[in-house]
């Protein structure tokens, strides 16, 4: 078995440097396209995707402590500086021995185990047509627009009906209007940190990042 490259716990160094030889190898031949099958298995894990959506705003190398770190943050809903060394060593291990080992066997990405590092594979943007980035989004945000709207019309209907006092029809609708806005807000400012405007972006972007890599 080969060894374990940096310990989470341990500082590493950047392992950027170019020529110094640390990046995962480039195929010389193309692969044939993966099967429906094969994307779909590599598709059902989350953490599996949680690796696509890290390399969609960055293609690599990167090191995999930066990776399991982030994917750590995600699954945890905490910042990176919060996690404590059994999340993200957990995090670690199953990306290591797991994870990028099967996808880097079906061409989604490239592993290199010995350095520690990860860059997206020749087959990545298959996968990135069926990756639904609406499929990330928390639910709870639909759930929040429906208690609002509920709330909403019941309020209408006691004024309607003269049980609100002064309250007119024209303060509740403001009301309504602000607290509508204000969810808006919040919820634009919370989406999902991937960068893209629909899934069919996201392969012309990786594609693009391949073949700018290719031809360095």
């Amino acid at each position: 078995m080969t060894a374990q490259p940096d310990d989470p716990s341990e500082p590493a160094g950047d392992g950027r440097e170019a020529g110094d030889g640390t990046e995962p190898a480039a195929s010389e031949d193309s692969s044939p396209p993966i099967s429906r099958d094969v994307i779909f298995e590599l598709l059902k894990n989350q953490r599996r995707r949680y690796v696509l959506r890290y390399l969609a705003d960055d293609p690599g190398p990167v090191r995999l402590r930066d990776l399991a770190e982030r994917i750590a943050a995600w699954e945890n809903d905490k910042p990176i500086g919060a996690l404590d060394s059994d999340e993200r060593k957990r995090v670690y291990v199953g990306l290591y021995q797991c994870h990028l080992t099967k996808m880097d066997d079906a061409g989604a990405v490239e592993f290199n185990q010995d350095r520690g590092l990860i860059a997206l594979g020749e087959q990545a943007p298959l996968l990135y047509q069926y990756l639904d980035p609406g499929h990330e989004v928390d639910s709870s945000w639909s759930l929040g627009y429906l208690g609002l709207a509920v709330v909403s019309g019941v309020l209408a209907l006691l004024v309607e009906a003269g049980l609100m006092g002064a309250l007119s029809q024209g303060t509740v609708t403001g009301l309504v209007v602000l607290a509508f806005s204000l969810l808006a807000l919040v919820h634009a400012a919370t989406t999902s940190v991937l960068d893209v405007e629909s899934p069919a972006a996201v392969p012309d972007a990786v594609s693009s990042a391949l073949a700018d890599t290719d031809r360095s």
